[in-house]
């Protein structure tokens, strides 16, 4: 850790940092850099860390060097980005530094664009590196739904998200930031050190609407030449202030990095959207009664026959298809409750539709494939069909319309039913994981968190 100038100090000085059931509680305020700035400098250990275990994942499970990955987004990426949140990234870069983590402008950008880059670009590209090219991303992201009207307790919007992802990778998912930036709306996200956006995508703004999605399995399409989905879905919870805005300003540029089913929600109309946002077809639904929810499985015919492979969306034993059936039998039976805590009840949920009793396993709303010996998932190349595999639920979140006018959401780090997991005995019981040692973490239970 270097020695401050009296112009970081000033800016450093601007920000706070807590730490709080798992969580690291961010206020961070000013022009953009200066924002960049005070989230390095206070989050500058938990990147180093975070960047650690990406590069030995990274080769791990793709058998590239991360820094291949870094570069080829800097490539594709970096003329792409708007001068506002390049500032920010050079704040991030020089706010790491200072802080004890030597990076580069270039560094941050390859960090942010990890996901989409390994997700979406490298399966267009890797038959020239590979001789068994993957066909599409793998990774199917997060439970969510949206509810209002006469859906919710008192009439008003209410939304919901839980993060899946392999275990190595969610454990850094604990960051809560609220964001006062010098031009657009005060924001509060999930987000991750280093990350300009959320990427686990759950928003609260000044402007009244919140935020969330989860992503389109099996989805295939990349365009070099769009805009990065990490700026445009920031830029759009920065300077939105209706559903229609947000839809606008994340379309603008959309280069099929990171296709999300978003779900939206307005807590001064009331109004809930879910936007399902394929390359080549999107489709916006809107209503100020009822829900939309989120398993990975896409709605629209259109981006799930003709964007995506292997989506699961009628299939139980998958768990895109039983969450799907388990979210069409549960909002339903909770119409005109659905308040913040039954949203936590609903993202706890481990009914197994497919064996039609409570079982903790893949095909829970709150996933747990740790714990999975996947007996019925018959299909080698559906998502993470690995018996006992380190990934599922990484966390949860919720906002109520009274929650979004106060800019403060609920968030629990580690599984959203509250469960722990010990990595250890994971590895003592699964030795097949043991090449995770040292990177692969604990996360004990944690109480829900209002941030306030």
């Amino acid at each position: 850790m270097t020695e401050l100038t009296d112009r970081q100090r000033a800016i450093v000085a601007k920000a706070t940092r807590q730490d709080i059931n798992g969580w690291h509680y961010l206020s961070v305020q000013g022009e953009p850099y200066e924002i960049g700035f005070q989230h390095g400098y206070l989050l500058a250990d938990e990147f180093r860390d975070a960047v650690r275990v990406y590069t030995h994942m990274t080769l791990e499970i793709l058998g590239m060097d991360y820094s291949f990955f870094v570069e080829q987004a800097v490539k594709i990426h970096k003329a792409r980005i708007e001068q506002e949140y390049l500032d920010e990234m050079q704040g991030m870069a020089d706010g790491f530094t200072a802080g004890g983590t030597p990076t580069t402008l270039d560094d941050v950008i390859g960090w942010n664009a990890w996901m989409e880059i390994t997700g979406y670009w490298w399966p267009q590209v890797a038959a020239d590196y590979s001789n068994n090219p993957p066909a599409g991303p793998k990774g199917s992201h997060c439970s969510a739904f949206v509810a209002t009207g006469s859906a919710t307790r008192d009439g008003r919007p209410v939304i919901a998200h839980e993060s899946f992802d392999d275990f190595w990778s969610g454990q850094y998912f604990n960051v809560c930031e609220m964001v006062h930036p010098a031009k657009g709306n005060d924001f509060k996200m999930q987000t991750v050190p280093g990350f300009i956006d959320s990427m686990t995508d759950f928003y609260v703004t000044s402007a009244g609407l919140g935020v969330t999605e989860t992503t389109i399995a099996g989805f295939v399409g990349y365009d070099t030449d769009g805009i990065p989905e990490y700026v445009r879905s920031r830029k759009a919870s920065q300077y939105a202030n209706s559903i229609d805005e947000w839809v606008a300003i994340c379309n603008d540029g959309n280069n099929g990095g990171y296709a999300n089913i978003w779900l939206l929600c307005d807590a001064g109309t009331g109004e809930i959207a879910r936007f399902e946002q394929g390359l080549k077809h999107q489709e916006l639904l809107r209503t100020k009664d009822g829900f939309y929810y989120g398993c990975n499985a896409c709605h629209d015919p259109r981006i799930r026959n003709l964007e995506c492979v292997d989506n699961g969306y009628n299939d139980v034993r998958q768990q895109t298809g039983a969450r799907r059936a388990r979210f069409e039998q549960l909002l339903p039976e909770l119409a005109g409750t659905i308040d913040d805590d039954v949203a936590k009840r609903i993202l706890a949920d481990k009914f197994d539709p497919y064996l039609g009793y409570i079982n903790a396993s893949s095909r829970n709303i709150c996933a747990h494939y740790d714990v999975d010996p996947q007996y019925y998932a018959d299909d080698p190349h559906g998502v993470w069909n690995v018996p006992f595999f380190p990934g599922g639920s990484c966390d949860g979140k919720c906002a109520s319309a009274e929650d979004i006018d106060a800019l403060r959401m609920w968030g629990i780090f580690g599984r959203a039913d509250g469960e722990p997991f010990d990595a250890d005995e994971f590895m003592r019981q699964h030795p097949q994981w043991n090449w995770q040692h040292g990177y692969l973490y604990d996360r004990p239970s944690q109480p829900w968190t209002l941030f306030e």
